[in-house]
């Protein structure tokens, strides 16, 4: 009897033995899932994290454990299947902190609350030339100039609507000249040269969809001009009217003159010869041979000397009919104009504005 109570005895404490030891390594096995489980400890600081395009559940719950945003990804797997989630996430660079829970987290990707692009921003104005524009871009940091220029001379057919009427000219300057749309502008840091132009130009496209009238095309066969002569007047307009009401009348006297044979001579065609705007001609500028001087060549230069803006492209468009064939600016500040319809008049006006600056 008392050998069989000693047996009893031992396997009581056999399998009681194992049942502590079922307990202790449930208890540490639970343990070890609700550390797991806890948020990583908490940081200030913010870690990007780019999810890429087509990535599984799985891969992103490794990403965020290698990168100490949550402390076991095996258990965040588990947690996406409980709750159903992780179809939805969406790609991109996000920002997170390590200590964020699981339910914040996938907040965030499923809201596909990303870093936002760092964005540059920059202003055309009206009236500038490529080559300005080359100049502005580069001191800016935002272009390389020779890549910008040659891109803006590339014989390839532009991405455009209307860049689609530029002729195959050998003549012109810079073949996108007047083309690009004078605006203010934001890129994505990292923009192409190629992205800036075509943008400018499709900004142009949408602006003249939206402004010009529908029976514009009518309107250029009256005035005797295709699109591309439009766009040049227009920005000898914008080169030499300051003043908005006078846009339309200044329109007036350019088609007054082509249509008389006139030479427009006009200096800022000349203008337009120099690197850097000369603060006053001379007369040997004005003979400067290229087919942009007017005072050289009957008609039109070969293209825009400058981006026009809608006010200019819808004065040359529509422009106030006179009998003027010639204007001077007055120096009185105003830059305004005095118009006339003989020479011997705009001989006197020339006069009257040489008096007006004293």
């Amino acid at each position: 009897m008392g050998g069989e109570q000693g047996n009893v005895g031992k396997l009581l404490k056999i399998v009681f033995g194992l049942l502590l030891a079922i307990v202790l390594l449930a208890g540490g096995a639970v343990g070890y899932v609700w550390y797991g489980m806890q948020p990583a400890a908490a940081s200030g600081q913010e870690l990007k994290i780019t999810v890429d395009s087509g990535m599984r559940p799985a891969q992103i719950a490794d990403l965020l454990e290698q990168n100490g945003i949550i402390r076991n990804g095996t258990f965040f797997q588990y947690y996406l299947k409980y709750k159903k989630e992780g179809s939805k996430f969406k790609a991109g660079p996000y920002a997170m902190k390590p200590g964020m829970t699981y339910d914040d987290i996938i907040a965030k990707l499923n809201a596909g609350d990303v870093i936002p692009d760092e964005m540059i921003r920059f202003t055309i104005p009206e009236g500038f030339t490529i080559a300005q524009m080359a100049d502005k871009l580069s001191q800016e940091g935002f272009v390389d100039k020779e890549t910008f220029l040659r891109l803006a001379d590339d014989p390839q057919p532009a991405e455009g609507k209307f860049a689609k009427f530029i002729p195959d000219d050998d003549g012109l300057r810079h073949r996108l000249e007047g083309y690009l749309f004078p605006e203010t502008y934001e890129f994505k840091k990292g923009s192409t040269e190629a992205d800036m132009i075509n943008r400018m130009l499709q900004e142009l496209d949408k602006r003249l969809e939206k402004e010009l009238p529908a029976d514009w095309e009518q309107k250029l066969a009256a005035l005797n001009v295709d699109f591309h002569q439009l766009m040049t007047i227009a920005s000898l307009i914008e080169r030499e009217v300051v003043v908005d009401e006078e846009r339309a009348l200044v329109a007036g006297v350019i088609y007054n003159r082509l249509n008389k044979g006139m030479m427009l001579q006009i200096d800022a065609t000349v203008q337009y010869l120099f690197d850097q705007q000369k603060e006053r001609l001379l007369n040997k500028d004005l003979k400067i041979e290229s087919p942009y001087n007017t005072y050289l060549h009957e008609g039109l230069p070969p293209g825009p000397i400058s981006s026009p803006s809608l006010a200019s492209i819808q004065a040359a468009l529509d422009p106030e009919p006179s009998d003027y064939l010639y204007y001077v600016t007055k120096k009185d500040g105003t830059h305004k104009h005095l118009f006339a319809k003989t020479y011997k008049e705009h001989l006197r006006n020339i006069q009257k504005s040489k008096e007006s600056a004293k």
